[in-house]
């Protein structure tokens, strides 16, 4: 973290496909070892398959998998004399978002099955009927955000 201010945020530019932000940023957080063409065609892909299976809009799909997938709150360590406390905070949008995506592609990665765009089609459907392993996370730590709103007084 920069001690001078404020880090300014980059803009993304949409995808060509669809011209969404949301879904460039998607793409940008499957890719691995810069191979953005690769992560694109994975995506493309999956909402082909989404698209044949729903017989729905695959991006409706999309952003409901990731609005149901974002938590609202979580734990953060607060360090109060010698303790220290899981302390509920509120989550803020962008790392709502950003937390969303990013467990959704990891719980596709982890799935069994062929094709990396299968298992994330899979992962994405799942999450838009609001079930799955990544639905279970936001559950998990929703649950443990409730179980410590005792210490919610050591936020600041």
């Amino acid at each position: 973290m920069p001690r001078r201010g404020a880090v300014p945020k980059r803009e993304i530019k949409a995808d060509p496909k669809y011209g969404n932000v949301m879904v460039a940023q998607f793409i940008n957080k499957l890719m691995m070892k810069g191979k953005k063409s690769l992560a694109r065609r994975i995506f493309y892909d999956c909402c082909d398959i989404i698209e044949e299976r729903t017989h729905q809009n695959p991006l409706q799909t999309f952003e409901q998998a990731v609005k149901n997938a974002s938590p609202i709150l979580e734990v953060k360590p607060r360090r109060v004399g010698g303790a220290t406390y899981q302390v509920p905070v509120e989550v803020p949008e962008h790392r709502r978002l950003s937390l969303a995506m990013r467990w959704l592609i990891r719980t596709a990665r982890g799935r069994p099955g062929k094709s990396m765009s299968a298992k994330l089609a899979n992962e994405l459907m799942d999450a838009a009927k609001g079930v799955g392993a990544t639905i279970k996370r936001r559950d998990d730590t929703h649950r443990m955000a409730e179980a410590n709103q005792a210490f919610a007084h050591y936020r600041w």
